[in-house]
């Protein structure tokens, strides 16, 4: 599939970050976008910017989610690309991977929106568009997780064990109705300058962390954007905006125990620079 066969694409967690980059990148090669956020406002004002239709969306309600793609189908055409991007994470409270609280974003029970929103909102997107996709013979599903879906985010267990989780489905999801002409894409990207790592929309910082954890290595949305695009376009299952994880994901992997010593030593390392 060429970028110019893209004519409908959606993107959820559209209004912010990798999310907003990805609509860039889709209207710029003339596909007709679907913004799509939880924050009315936000999604409107990237809508207008490129010409594209804004939809707010909670991304966990899943009859919610079928009624989008319907409306999206019987006013814009069928959809060719949908990028499940939305994302939430909380951080650990006190004690540690088994808090119910979160950390850096204070929630009562940071596990179960980690769940809903990491990896439920991926399979109820599925559910609404692959029949469609099979009975036209193909489309693109592109899922949104976390180089912490191959490896692990010290300081959030709720968020790595929900990106693994989503890791899994898409790999189901590939296995299942690759075949059939449904190419899925899984995107594992390490720091990117968005709010998830504290840096703002159209802040020129290139700095950010968490409790301690500060972050190197960080890219620009937009660098994503062009990866992720160019890369499900191509037909790749795990885009790894950040060429190092392929590195630490065959580290872990042939060591695992190994690779659980050196975690517990970079965990210390923060708790350290943290205190």
């Amino acid at each position: 599939m060429s970028e110019s066969s893209i004519k409908v694409a959606v993107v959820t967690g559209g209004a912010h970050g990798i999310g907003r980059a990805l609509c860039r990148r889709l209207a710029k090669e003339g596909a007709k976008v679907v913004v799509v956020d939880i924050e009315e406002s936000a999604a409107s004002t990237v809508a207008n910017e490129i010409n594209a239709v804004a939809a707010v969306l909670d991304v966990s309600d899943e009859q919610a989610v079928g009624r989008l793609v319907e409306d999206v189908e019987r006013t814009h055409g069928p959809i060719d690309m949908f990028i499940s991007n939305a994302g939430v994470g909380y951080g650990d409270g006190e004690s540690g991977a088994i808090s119910a609280e979160g950390g850096m974003n204070p929630v009562d029970d940071r596990w179960d929106p980690c769940w809903k929103i990491n990896v439920m909102a991926h399979v109820y997107a599925a559910r609404a568009v692959v029949p469609r996709m099979l009975e036209r013979g193909g489309g693109h599903l592109v899922n949104t997780a976390s180089a912490a879906g191959l490896l692990s985010q010290i300081g959030d267990s709720a968020y790595s064990v929900t990106k693994h989780a989503a890791v899994g489905f898409a790999e189901s999801l590939a296995i299942n109705y690759g075949e059939a002409g449904i190419v899925v894409s899984v995107v594992c990207p390490q720091a990117v300058a968005t709010r998830m790592i504290g840096i703002e929309d159209d802040s020129e910082s290139m700095e950010g962390g968490f409790h301690g954890n500060d972050v190197d290595g960080i890219m620009r949305p937009e660098e994503v954007a062009d990866i992720v695009i160019d890369q499900a376009l191509a037909g790749r299952f795990l885009i790894l905006p950040h060429p190092e994880v392929t590195t630490y994901v065959q580290r872990k992997a042939s060591d695992y125990d190994r690779w659980i010593k050196g975690m517990q030593r970079f965990r210390n390392r923060i708790l350290s620079a943290a205190s």
